[in-house]
């Protein structure tokens, strides 16, 4: 794969984890999530959850924010996250949810990340503990201050896994803190140590048994080429309001499915400059000299390297 090839492939790609964060964004879409992922919700109608449990308007982040960057608000919750001492990243999707049957208007922070590479160089679950860590920690002084902890609200971090090993294919794992007695026979209330969830949901093949539900859904829906499968299974399966917007969304989503499929990018971005990069960047070079010699962009070389799990 040369220069130029591996440029297109790499635009084909960055268009298509764009759209697949808008389309996880969409209130419609993430309603799903939620009632597959949150047991707060699995009881609640998909339309309720849209409609009058999911504040304000999820949006994705544009931009990769790395340390010292600037800050850029967004609607519904800022996606960026700063400590003096950690740097300063971007959640893909971060908002704000009400439980049901109450008034509180934070009930949940719920956190979304679309994933390509389960097998990024590290476990892929302790990025998500640390995600819930940091939302955990920026509530102070936005939710609550000084000693009153009993403010802290609940987080989810769910992570839609794209491309998996065999063993994780078609499935949803969800972590999180609980209860063990050692001695005794002591009970805390559920309401103050259940504040940490992270859920894995990984995607597969169709021809496995529990591909249905959720697994189903966003199977069709991120990685689909067929306009009638999709139809079928989005609409009158799961009863996905298609408005004009969201239709163009999961259209456009279809076609740059259809496009990796054609052109094998899943295939040709495992070769060539993507593996001399990560050599380059384990050897310690650094982004300067990686320009000169590949000719690529910074954007694009971050890109590669954030695709398999490299942050610099």
């Amino acid at each position: 794969m040369d220069i130029k090839e591996t440029r297109e492939s790499l635009e084909l790609r960055h268009k298509y984890d764009e759209a697949c964060k808008r389309l996880l964004a969409n209130k419609e879409i993430l309603a799903q999530i939620l009632k597959a992922c949150v047991e707060e919700y699995k009881d609640c109608n998909v339309y309720d959850i849209a409609d009058k449990y999911i504040e304000g308007t999820p949006e994705v982040s544009k931009e990769d924010i790395h340390r010292d960057a600037e800050y850029s608000d967004i609607v519904g919750l800022n996606t960026e996250d700063s400590s003096v001492s950690e740097g300063t990243f971007r959640f893909d999707i971060l908002f704000k949810a009400k439980l049901p049957d109450s008034g509180d208007e934070i009930g949940l922070i719920i956190n979304i990340e679309a994933q390509n590479k389960y097998n990024a160089g590290y476990p892929l679950i302790k990025r998500g503990i640390y995600y819930c860590s940091r939302i955990i920690s920026s509530q102070y002084r936005r939710y609550f201050e000084k000693s009153h902890y009993e403010n802290l609200k609940k987080v989810y971090s769910i992570w839609i896994c794209i491309n998996v090993p065999e063993e994780r294919k078609n499935t949803v794992t969800r972590y999180r803190i609980t209860e063990q007695n050692i001695i005794g026979n002591a009970k805390e209330d559920k309401v103050n140590y259940d504040l940490i969830n992270v859920v894995m949901v990984c995607l597969g093949d169709k021809n496995h048994k529990d591909y249905k539900g959720i697994l189903k859904f966003l199977d069709v829906l991120l990685k689909s080429t067929q306009r009638q499968e999709r139809q079928e299974t989005l609409v009158d399966e799961f009863g996905l309001r298609m408005d004009s917007d969201l239709g163009r969304e999961v259209s456009g989503m279809c076609n740059l499915s259809e496009g990796i499929l054609e052109r094998g990018i899943e295939q040709g971005i495992e070769r060539g400059i993507e593996k001399t990069l990560i050599n380059a960047f384990n050897s310690g070079m650094n982004i300067a000299a990686m320009k000169a010699f590949s000719g690529l962009s910074e954007n694009e070389i971050r890109r590669i390297l954030k695709a398999r799990g490299y942050d610099i």
